[in-house]
């Protein structure tokens, strides 16, 4: 068996078959514990959302338009309501979800994602709406066996075929998916009916369809150290040259597996309101101007240069991750097609597109 095995919670990674016509039973059982979040089409493009249905579920894709940070980390979510009356202030915090959820048929590159969310929304000071979810969450990916041409998450430390940040990975097969367990979560689902015992034929033909994906996937073109060299050009006239077309539109950070920041604001109506978190962007003027008025990154070439820095050079830095998973939203949905792979090239270079 050529298959690498992968460890996580200290447990030895484990092998099952799941043969396509007992996806729908399976499905079916997961819907009936906890709320499943799978790919699904609306109108002309494939979105991660809650199914009431197995049939609704779409595995044949390359992957979603929006990246699936939104079941853990809302786009909009009130974190507590409050009321005051007399002189006195009642404050009230959403209850967490009833049920699990499960996060099925999700990209590699996105459930590593969830890794630096994890760390981010995790470690230090810890966000408790995030993490109550986090917790309640099994990640079951579905490996790439055709990759885009915008995808490059191999050239980021992932794969078409990577198993980090998720609890099951399956991987497609033609009849039926082989399914690996990497954690306990993931362990505790193979117990179900639908999985079988692996066998040889099947490990080795897992084996071949990564390598083809892998192979699939055009390397970048990087030169050097390019953390290093971000660095350096800190100061470059580069950036400008750089973010000549950006329109600071904010989608590439919408859009992001990785990207996390946000706003808080009380929405208030009589005596009574809540506080909401709501997502936000770097590229958005607004994100850094002060009370004053004062902006420390008043023109787009300061905002476009954070981004890359942030995801290239100060993350590495401070959680040990690349900010960039290489899931090639930001490329293909870039209004005015400025290519993130093509800036990391430019740069390793110390030079402009």
């Amino acid at each position: 068996m050529m298959i690498k095995m992968t460890r996580r919670c200290g447990l030895p990674s484990m092998f099952k078959i799941l043969k396509k016509d007992r996806l729908p039973g399976f499905l079916e059982r997961l819907a009936g514990e906890r709320q499943v979040f799978a790919p699904v089409k609306k109108g002309e493009v494939i979105l991660i959302r809650e199914i009431d249905s197995p049939s609704q579920v779409i595995l044949e894709y390359r992957n979603a338009k929006e990246s699936p940070k939104s079941v853990l980390f809302p786009q909009r979510e009130a974190l507590f309501r409050y009321r005051t009356e007399k002189g006195k202030a009642e404050v009230d915090v959403p209850a967490g979800a009833a049920k699990g959820r499960v996060l099925f048929g999700i990209r590699p590159c996105d459930a590593r994602g969830l890794l630096l969310l994890d760390k981010v929304f995790g470690g230090g000071s810890s966000d408790p709406y995030y993490m109550e979810k986090r917790r309640q969450t099994v990640v079951v990916s579905l490996g790439c066996t055709d990759p885009n041409p915008s995808c490059f998450c191999l050239s980021m430390g992932g794969g078409p075929c990577s198993a980090e940040g998720s609890d099951l990975l399956l991987l497609d097969l033609g009849d039926r998916y082989i399914a690996e367990a990497v954690s306990e979560k993931g362990v505790a689902l193979l117990e179900d009916q639908a999985f079988e015992k692996s066998d040889e034929k099947s490990l080795s033909l897992a084996e071949k369809t990564r390598k083809q994906a892998e192979a699939s996937m055009q390397p970048l073109a990087k030169k050097g150290n390019l953390e290093e060299e971000l660095a350096r050009l800190f100061s470059d006239p580069v950036w400008k040259d750089l973010a000549e077309t950006c329109l600071s539109c904010g989608i590439c950070t919408f859009l992001c597996p990785t990207c996390h920041c946000f706003d808080l604001c009380d929405e208030a109506s009589g005596q009574a309101g809540e506080r909401i978190r709501v997502w936000d962007s770097c590229q958005f003027p607004l994100f850094t101007q002060q009370a004053s008025g004062f902006n420390p990154r008043p023109t787009v070439k300061e905002r476009f240069r954070q981004r890359i820095m942030h995801k290239l050079s100060y993350l590495p830095k401070s959680q040990a991750m690349t900010g960039c998973v290489g899931c090639g939203r930001c490329v293909t949905e870039c209004p005015v097609n400025l290519d993130i792979r093509e800036v990391m090239v430019s740069l390793s270079e110390g030079k402009a597109r």
